[in-house]
């Protein structure tokens, strides 16, 4: 634009030079005349051309002002969004720093007390011992004084009682009244240790927790730092930027760096797309909630399909999925409580240790437990120790061999032999139908409220073991 504005420039200086020539001497008024005339034609055409040009030139700077405006708004909206952006990371990076310090101070404080409760362990270990010597000691003592007192006895058997033998019967009572008091304190001692064995315990599940929130919380600053490095350069890419890098594996992993409130959060476990979870937050941890009824608003006698991606509403009723399960629980090593509730306001709570396979297994269900399982536990337990692949109408995998359990009951489920359990049946509402082959397809949990009586409220979570060991 410069080069073009410098070029018309000079052609126009030339033309008004050629437009208004000098005077040369020698040339004769007639001729003089007639160049006059004929230079006045040509510089007009010429002029006429420049003014045209000129126009052009007027425009297309005017129209490069525009633009240049407009770029420069823009790009002050840009700085605008980036700095709003730096200063929002800024308060964040702060908030998660005194966050951090916060859970540094109190880890130390815990184990500063862990140390202190090692000592008076200690301490009271050292007591037990020395007592527990006492205790043999006078054991041998009262051993040996029987010896005498039954000496005595066999000595005196012949003889009228005397003063001697009553000495001995009383110091022998004596030595037994201290043999008992020894034996009281030692007990309590022995109860002290255990008591202080249990805080020992729930501070060292305390520390590890403390632990794994400043991790977390490390992690996730670093992060955050992390994904502001190498865009502020560009504007648009800090403003268009929606969500964190970071993204927890589970509920409880929220809970580890400071979420606290139940609702519906955003998850990514493993390699999974994120997707979104209901979280209900307690004192221990953060339960992700897998299958929620209440009330009988969405209707569960669902196909394969349906239960595999799931459905419902995370803030009512809903099944999560068999997928999205699959992919937080299929490492093993989480826990599943189901919460029960019957139409007289009793409940009841179950926990199982679990492994849930992929689709390649019917999402095969299997329950890791040591030991006989109790009465409420063997509704679903007993029946998966090998596993259970899940069942629905079109996807017949129950243990029940010419019968389809899932369209016999209703709904889709991890059925044995279709009379156990079955959390997804249809939802009555109070009372129940007085037909038998109709209130067995209710929500029921045998070994609970029995296979007919069907339940007012269910409610299943998982969350890592590592929660059972504080509940």
């Amino acid at each position: 634009m410069k080069t073009t504005l410098a070029a018309l420039t000079l052609s126009l200086a030339v033309l008004v030079v050629t437009a208004f020539p000098f005077e040369r001497k020698g040339v004769s008024p007639s001729g003089r005349a007639a160049k006059e005339k004929r230079v006045q034609y040509a510089a007009w055409d010429d002029v006429n051309v420049i003014a045209h040009g000129m126009l052009q030139l007027g425009q297309g700077l005017k129209e490069h002002v525009d633009k240049t405006k407009f770029h420069m708004r823009d790009i002050s909206n840009k700085l605008k969004i980036f700095n709003h952006t730096v200063t929002e990371l800024g308060k964040e990076s702060h908030r998660l720093r005194v966050q951090g310090e916060a859970l540094k101070t109190r880890a130390q404080q815990l184990e500063d007390r862990e140390g202190q409760l090692l000592n008076v362990t200690a301490e009271l270990r050292e007591k037990a011992e020395e007592m527990l010597q006492e205790r043999r000691t006078m054991g041998e003592r009262i051993s040996q004084l029987e010896d005498k007192v039954e000496g005595v006895h066999q000595g005196d058997a012949a003889l009228p009682e005397s003063g001697s033998s009553s000495k001995n019967n009383s110091d022998a009572h004596n030595i037994q009244v201290m043999l008992q008091t020894q034996n009281r304190r030692i007990d309590n001692l022995v109860e002290r240790i255990r008591l202080q064995q249990e805080k020992l315990d729930k501070q060292n599940v305390r520390i590890r927790t403390l632990q794994s929130q400043v991790s977390l919380m490390m992690t996730f600053r670093s992060s955050r730092r992390g994904s502001t490095d190498g865009s502020t350069h560009s504007a648009a890419a800090v403003a268009q930027r929606d969500s964190p890098v970071w993204v927890a594996s589970d509920c409880h992993e929220l809970f580890l760096i400071g979420q606290t409130t139940s609702g519906v959060y955003t998850i990514q476990p493993g390699k999974a797309e994120p997707f979104k979870v209901f979280c209900e937050m307690t004192a221990d941890g953060g339960w992700t909630v897998i299958q929620r009824r209440q009330d009988g608003s969405v209707d569960f006698n669902q196909l394969w399909e349906a239960y595999k991606e799931g459905f419902g509403g995370l803030n009512g009723e809903f099944w999560l999925g068999l997928e999205k399960i699959h992919a937080i629980a299929k490492e093993g090593g989480y826990i599943l409580k189901l919460k029960l509730a019957d139409w007289l306001g009793d409940v009841a709570s179950v926990h199982l240790s679990f492994r849930l396979g992929g689709e390649d297994t019917k999402y095969s269900l299997q329950i890791q437990k040591v030991g006989p399982f109790s009465p409420l536990e063997s509704s679903l337990g007993a029946d998966a120790i090998s596993g259970l692949p899940f069942s629905t109408q079109d996807q017949d995998n129950d243990l029940k061999i010419g019968a389809n359990c899932a369209k016999h009951l209703s709904g889709g489920w991890w059925f044995s032999d279709c009379g156990r359990s079955n959390l997804n049946g249809r939802y009555f509402q109070s009372p129940p139908p007085k037909q038998r082959n109709q209130r067995k397809q209710g929500i029921f949990w045998k070994t609970w409220r029995g296979r007919y009586y069907p339940l007012k409220y269910s409610k299943m979570m998982i969350a890592p073991a590592a929660i059972q060991s504080k509940s």
